[in-house]
């Protein structure tokens, strides 16, 4: 990170807005101490609403380098703000290798890769399926992919800001996986479930109110952890 991004980072990115997200959002996070505080990894959610990145922006205790459409980088300082965070432009119609190129000289530098892993916002409410993009780079560069879940931004909007949860599941490694598209299909397969499963568990935590909980380890591990 440069020296500008680290200033913004942490005086605009962590400080001031972190500060309106939470007096917006009623932000509760669940199992933050699972991300890894150093090192390349990929962090997999799923994705509902805009108000999903500056909602793990402000609970995640690294600095997530989010990939987003191209046209998000040209809104008026709301481009400017994620370019200074280091988000990765990515054009639609571009070649998937391109992309993918990007991904991994990220996580390459030892940063935390931000994927929204439906590759576009949820409108029924509820995750959906999985792209392989988080499979793939985590295979090919060797990081683990960081699962998460959010939950009640997909009622969120201007003027109504119902409460918003997030949960971090455990590290999960693929380094037993081929790198093929039969090795990147499973691994996806268990990034999904494993999203799946922690919203659920949010779910579960807003009708009980959000009291004080870590979500669940899960029981099948694809691969061995380090």
């Amino acid at each position: 990170m440069s020296a500008y991004n680290s200033l913004v980072y942490w005086t605009i990115g962590k400080g001031l807005f972190a500060t309106f997200t939470r007096s917006v959002m009623r932000l509760k996070a669940y199992g933050r101490e699972r991300v890894p505080r150093e090192g390349g990894a990929v962090l997999a959610v799923n994705h509902f609403s805009y108000a999903d990145p500056p909602a793990l922006g402000t609970v995640c205790p690294r600095r997530i380098v989010f990939v987003a459409k191209v046209e998000l980088h040209g809104v008026p300082g709301f481009g400017s703000l994620m370019r200074a965070h280091g988000a990765l432009a990515v054009r639609r119609g571009e070649s998937d290798r391109e992309a993918l190129r990007r991904m991994r000289e990220t996580v390459r530098n030892n940063e935390l890769l931000g994927l929204f892993v439906e590759g576009t916002r949820q409108k029924s409410g509820v995750p959906g399926e999985a792209k392989p993009g988080a499979a793939m780079v985590a295979i090919q560069e060797g990081v683990p992919v960081i699962p998460a879940a959010i939950h009640g931004s997909q009622y969120w909007e201007w003027g109504k800001w119902p409460p918003v949860s997030v949960a971090f599941g455990e590290p999960m490694r693929f380094d037993e996986y081929r790198r093929n598209s039969r090795g990147y299909r499973e691994a996806t397969e268990e990034i999904q479930s494993e999203i799946h499963r922690l919203w659920a568990f949010l779910v579960r935590m807003h009708e009980l109110g959000r009291p004080r909980a870590t979500p669940p380890r899960r029981e099948h591990v694809p691969a061995k952890t380090g």
